[in-house]
């Protein structure tokens, strides 16, 4: 059986596509990983908290300081200009 002259170049872009796509879906599988990981994590560490008890040393109720981290994922993503940011956090912060 004759092979043409361009056939072992093809059957090695093949593996190397092959290899590439294999080595994709092992970081992908990994960060998946990860992420579970991270998300057990803080699902321990929210049962550990007490409820209804302020987190941390900062005086907020956990409802204002999940606002207040609504207020910077806001201003993170440019949807609060940095003044609005400020007045919002003030009003959380004030009362």
């Amino acid at each position: 059986m004759a092979i043409g002259p361009g056939a072992n170049r093809r059957e090695r872009r093949r593996r190397v596509a092959a290899v590439g796509a294999a080595g994709a879906a092992i970081g992908s599988h990994r960060a998946n990983k990860q992420a579970e990981e991270a998300q057990a994590q803080q699902s321990a560490a929210a049962e550990q908290a007490p409820a209804g008890e302020d987190t941390g040393s900062t005086g907020l109720s956990p409802d204002a300081l999940k606002q207040l981290e609504q207020l910077g994922k806001l201003h993170e993503e440019g949807v609060l200009t940095d003044e609005e940011f400020e007045a919002e956090k003030a009003k959380l912060l004030v009362g």
